[in-house]
């Protein structure tokens, strides 16, 4: 009996590898070979000059190490375009004093995104994420850490909808 159940759910692994030919174990669900990633500019009224930079090859390489497609310079099979339109600080947590606890970064980036095989997963959506940071510090003294904490969420969160299908 044990050994039927063994071979029954062996059975059952095998069924799902093979219903799940095109999605990988890193969740990348498309049957494309290329990708073409174009250059963010950074449109917001603020932010680091190096941010576009910083963010194209940041996602970039995330498409790299976490799919089997190939970064070309054009015409790629998927596209994914965009440009940074808001880099932001906000107070937010106001204290007794109507003085602010924390502040708040923003960054949004909007996105194009092109399926050449199915245009039925194109789409333009802004992606936004921010980071707190306490009043007492100012933007120059926490901007490194926090851009970067952001930038790789956003990084997660464009990966995750282009060709991941979360």
């Amino acid at each position: 009996m044990i050994l039927k159940n063994k071979h029954f759910l062996l059975y059952v692994l095998m069924l799902g590898c093979v219903g799940c030919s095109v999605y990988s174990f890193t969740g990348v669900n498309t049957t494309a070979k290329s990708i073409f990633v174009g250059n963010f500019f950074n449109r917001a009224s603020a932010g680091p000059a190096n941010l576009g930079i910083n963010f194209t090859e940041k996602l970039k390489e995330y498409y790299q190490r976490n799919s089997a497609l190939n970064i070309v310079s054009k015409n790629g099979e998927l596209s994914v375009t965009g440009t940074i339109t808001k880099f932001q600080v906000t107070p937010v947590a106001a204290t007794a004093q109507d003085r602010a606890a924390e502040n708040r970064l923003t960054i949004d980036v909007e996105v194009d995104f092109v399926d050449a095989k199915n245009d039925k997963k194109n789409f333009t959506q802004t992606f936004s994420f921010y980071q707190n940071f306490p009043q007492n510090q100012t933007l120059s003294q926490v901007q490194e850490e926090k851009v970067e904490a952001i930038l790789n969420q956003l990084v997660i969160d464009i990966f995750n909808k282009t060709v991941a299908d979360w």
